[in-house]
């Protein structure tokens, strides 16, 4: 059975839904072009979307063909994205992850200050934060590219940029020259790549 990286990406419903699917298919498609075998999927047990619900979006790598095509869920994510910081509050956002996980915040708060909401804190190896909102400036809401629906916007457009640079930098999971190769707002990219704190647990 192949080994697939698993990553999960926690979003609030219909305000973030692009920026969550440009996440995960960010992360799919740097990935194919470095001849990986993908999948970017939205969670069905979390819909029907709605408005500021938390939501999932996830993305496998595997150096082999995955198998299991009809998942609904990431059982054992090693890198869980959150998109909106207030996510982690209550809610078991690192659920599946063995020891030795990575967390990747949107957030203007220091990592010391998002622990504090993560009870299960040991299992993390390591955490990111960077200040999306803020290098990609006011926040937008984009309906383009929804399920079925033709993306007007383009891929990485908004938060999603800086948060995958970040995340590239802290796991190295694709190359930032691959992530460039999709990424529409590759400023935005680029910074949070250099802007993004990282804290070893």
């Amino acid at each position: 059975m192949a080994s697939i990286k698993q990553f999960t990406v926690w979003v609030r419903g219909v305000i973030q839904d692009k920026e969550g699917r440009d996440i995960s298919n960010g992360i799919a498609a740097a990935a194919g072009f470095e001849g990986k075998f993908t999948q970017a999927f939205d969670n069905y047990v979390d819909l029907p979307d709605r408005v500021n619900v938390p939501l999932r979006k996830y993305a496998r790598i595997s150096d082999e063909e995955i198998e299991e095509r009809y998942e609904y869920e990431n059982e054992k994510p090693e890198v869980v994205i959150v998109a909106d910081a207030t996510i982690v509050k209550g809610i078991n956002v690192l659920r599946g992850m063995a020891k030795g996980g990575t967390l990747v915040v949107n957030t203007d708060r220091t990592p010391e200050d998002i622990l504090k909401f993560i009870p299960n804190k040991d299992l993390l190896k390591q955490i990111v934060c960077v200040d999306a909102n803020k290098i990609c400036g006011s926040r937008t809401v984009d309906f383009s590219g929804s399920e079925g629906g033709i993306d007007s916007v383009g891929l990485g457009a908004g938060v999603a940029a800086p948060i995958l640079g970040a995340l590239v930098k802290a796991t190295g999971a694709v190359k930032l020259e691959s992530l460039a190769q999709v990424v529409k707002n590759k400023d935005a990219m680029y910074k949070g790549h250099d802007q993004a704190t990282i804290k070893t647990l």
